[in-house]
């Protein structure tokens, strides 16, 4: 009777170590990931970092010189936005594996992530294009038609 325990302790405590490599290197390459989006009128391409930070912004075929500083900045908003929502997809997709339970030891659970509260509920909304209900985009940008210009 011991030693089916000893033989599940020991195969638990061989796939806890697995784990903790694979969630290392999983933090390696989520360290050195980046993603780039251009903005929904390809006048910038905004580049986030690992932690969802800007890393870089490129105003694309001299676009800018033709834009309102309001339309600029809704553009930029909108592409460095875009960039770390694909960011937190990619780390959510990327830690999956580490919240589910194991299927060799029942007894290793896994662990609940409330994925909404850490990024935000964009980051569970499967859509990728324009918002739903005939939208052709973030509400803030249409609100650049009402305001006019300074």
């Amino acid at each position: 009777m011991t030693e089916p325990l000893e033989k599940r302790l020991e195969q638990a405590m061989a796939e806890l170590h697995a784990a903790q490599e694979a969630l290392a290197r999983t933090e390696r390459e989520l360290r050195e990931t980046s993603f780039a989006v251009l903005s929904s009128d390809r006048a910038v391409r905004a580049t986030v970092g690992p932690q969802g930070e800007l890393t870089g912004v490129e105003f694309l075929e001299h676009k800018y010189r033709d834009m309102s500083p309001q339309e600029l900045a809704a553009s930029v908003l909108e592409a460095a936005g875009a960039a770390r929502l694909k960011m937190n997809r990619h780390v959510m997709k990327a830690m999956a594996p580490f919240t589910e339970p194991s299927s060799n030891v029942p007894e290793l659970k896994g662990f609940e992530v409330d994925w909404e509260r850490i990024f935000g509920p964009e980051v569970l909304r499967d859509d990728e294009g324009p918002a739903r209900g005939g939208e052709q985009g973030p509400a803030w940008r249409d609100a650049l038609d009402e305001d006019g210009e300074d």
